[in-house]
């Protein structure tokens, strides 16, 4: 469960990490009476459940409350990563001179929290993970003692916090452990963490993902959760128990085992698409688990083409031919399908498939290929 900024930082505000002041709006009256409430300087802030805001135009700086009516305009209703903004949180806004980076997740190699802090913060942290992982000072604390100020202190001299805020930081890095450890969080972040011109500090953003296993324990948090009409469809998928999130692509997928459906997004990629969403049905591919696996991906509009990967185990690949088949007759597609199917029995499946109006392929690559082609050209398989 994803947790809006707003939310997740009235969870900050209570364990004593410093936030701008701001109120939440839906229309763009609403936003100009916020700032004008707020006053002075403010920024206008998409509120939906995934990264990228700022690069996707969904944060604006406003100088006045007229300006954050019009920013709030352009931002309502605008869609970012498939998901449309239906509200907007105006905040005072920052004096800033450095961005760190402040998070917590479960390393599950350690079977233990991974505590983070880098000194080059804001939108770009994830390349900088990738191109430049020193730069990021990690700790293992103890799940039983938790983060340990000495282990707190210790984080800001490996990330190179300036002397004058270490004190500041490491007493933000343990009051943000113990928001992890309370709201059983997934994942925590600050980023970016302000240190301002005056030399105070100031949570920027907020993001925090709660585990749905918790929510039991967790009654304010349960009430918390929000389901827009675009997550419903991951939200459905997620009751079904596959493991699903929409993409920005056309080429839809569905695999059975994460690592092959990551596999399956690679080798569409390599062929030059885009896909549409991750999709794993899990151990079985059976008649019912593939219908609804498809009710899933053709929801979306924008899918042109599917391709359902699949790895016999178990689970033969003559059986699932044969509930593929049966969901083609009852339920006709309106996009093309290509088909893989690899390990057990497979060749039988591919067998069974010919002359079904869809496409066949041995190899994930060739059915990526194939998958990408008729996505572009809208040709019948």
């Amino acid at each position: 469960m994803k947790l809006h900024e707003y939310q997740a930082k009235q969870l900050l505000a209570r364990a004593g990490i410093p936030i701008p002041e701001g109120r939440v709006a839906t229309t763009p009256e609403e936003a100009e009476a916020a700032a004008r409430a707020v006053g002075g300087r403010v920024a206008v802030k998409a509120q939906v459940h995934v990264g990228g805001r700022g690069k996707a135009g969904g944060i604006k700086l406003a100088g006045s409350a007229n300006e954050a009516r019009e920013a709030a305009g352009a931002i309502l209703h605008m869609q970012i990563k498939g998901l449309r903004v239906r509200r907007v949180y105006v905040e005072r806004a920052a004096s800033v001179a450095k961005e760190l980076y402040l998070g917590i997740t479960l390393d599950r190699d350690r079977r233990r929290p991974v505590v983070m802090l880098s000194t080059v913060g804001g939108m770009d942290i994830e390349e900088v993970a990738a191109s430049s992982p020193e730069k990021i000072a990690r700790g293992w604390p103890d799940p039983l003692f938790g983060l340990l100020p000495f282990q707190a202190r210790a984080l800001c001299f490996d990330a190179g916090v300036p002397a004058e805020q270490r004190s500041a930081v490491a007493d933000a890095l343990g009051r943000l452990y113990g928001v992890y450890a309370r709201s059983d969080a997934m994942l925590v972040e600050i980023n970016p963490l302000f240190i301002q011109t005056d030399g105070s500090i100031l949570a920027g953003d907020a993001k925090l993902d709660v585990d749905d296993n918790a929510l039991f324990r967790q009654p304010e948090l349960r009430e918390w959760k929000e389901v827009s009409p675009d997550e419903e469809v991951e939200e459905r998928a997620r009751a079904l128990g596959f493991s699903y999130v929409q993409l920005d692509g056309d080429v839809g997928i569905i695999g059975n085992g994460a690592g092959l459906v990551m596999g399956t997004l690679d080798a569409v990629r390599n062929a030059g698409g885009r896909a549409a969403n991750f999709l794993d049905v899990g151990g079985g591919a059976k008649e019912s688990v593939v219908k609804a696996a498809l009710e899933i991906v053709l929801a979306n509009a924008k899918v042109k083409s599917v391709l359902i990967n699949i790895f016999g185990g178990i689970t033969r690949g003559d059986e699932v031919a044969k509930g593929i088949l049966s969901v083609i007759a009852r339920h006709p597609p309106a996009v093309p399908l290509v088909i893989r199917l690899s390990g057990t029995e497979a060749e039988a499946g591919r067998r069974l498939l010919e002359g079904a109006p869809l496409v066949s392929r041995a190899t994930m690559d060739e059915a990526a290929s194939e998958a990408v082609r008729l996505a572009a050209t809208g040709a019948e398989p």
